[in-house]
């Protein structure tokens, strides 16, 4: 079954790190683009960050020089390293990936969320 599983989640005080983990798994090919997103209540879906199979990288500006994401492509896995964490950053956080499959065509995946909550 492919599916993407979130770990890492949960109550951080504010400046303190969190580090958050996802891993791909079923009948994957190879995967282009992972990325990370968030959404709080009230608010739309936002792209915190991504990193292509070679390795380019992409941040929203909020969290430029605090999180730090990356990927063990022999995994299937990518992380977001999350420091200097601020209230603001509280929300649930998903795992997105653009997979090609063993069969050779396209899909686009999404994890269960995991719940971050920066608060003192």
């Amino acid at each position: 079954q492919l599916q993407l599983v979130e770990s890492g989640g949960g109550l951080v005080q504010p400046g303190g790190s969190l580090r958050l983990s996802c891993a791909a798994s079923g009948c994957i090919f190879s995967i282009n683009i992972m990325g990370w997103y968030r959404q709080s209540p009230g608010k739309q879906r936002e792209l915190v960050a991504s990193i292509t199979s070679g390795g380019r990288l992409e941040y929203v500006d909020s969290v430029k020089g605090r999180f730090t994401i990356s990927r063990d492509n022999a995994k299937n896995t990518v992380y977001l390293q999350m420091n200097s964490v601020k209230p603001e950053d509280t929300a649930v956080y998903y795992c997105n990936a653009d997979v090609r499959l063993v069969s050779r065509s396209y899909v686009t995946i999404w994890g269960q969320g995991t719940q971050v909550t920066v608060s003192s």
